[in-house]
């Protein structure tokens, strides 16, 4: 699997931002950035919790026979939530080793 780049990843996502915010970029206060991040943290983390819990849903609705679910459309949510749950997981590893880092630095 491949290596995801969270420099490009946050750069999208900024770009999506200013985009959805009508196109003009705004400089935001130390704290509001931080919530900022914080916010975004939380809804991708509960990005990532609907895609499993719809994953499940659909699985569980498979093996009970549900005729409206089929094999393939369970398949693909359980590989969505597997891909989102990876991507999720190398973040934290990123957001780890910049804070060991970070707090290995000399003052």
């Amino acid at each position: 699997m491949s290596e995801i780049d969270i420099n490009q990843l946050l750069g999208e996502m900024r770009t999506m931002a200013a985009k959805a915010a009508g196109g003009a970029e705004v400089a935001l206060p130390e704290a509001d950035r931080a919530a900022d991040f914080a916010a975004m943290l939380r809804q991708s983390i509960d990005k990532v919790n609907a895609l499993q819990m719809e994953a499940g849903g659909k699985a569980k609705a498979f093996e009970m026979g549900d005729p409206q679910v089929d094999l393939a459309e369970v398949m693909v949510s359980l590989q969505k939530a597997s891909v989102s749950f990876e991507a999720m997981t190398q973040v934290r590893n990123k957001l780890i080793s910049a804070y060991q880092d970070i707090m290995n630095m000399p003052i």
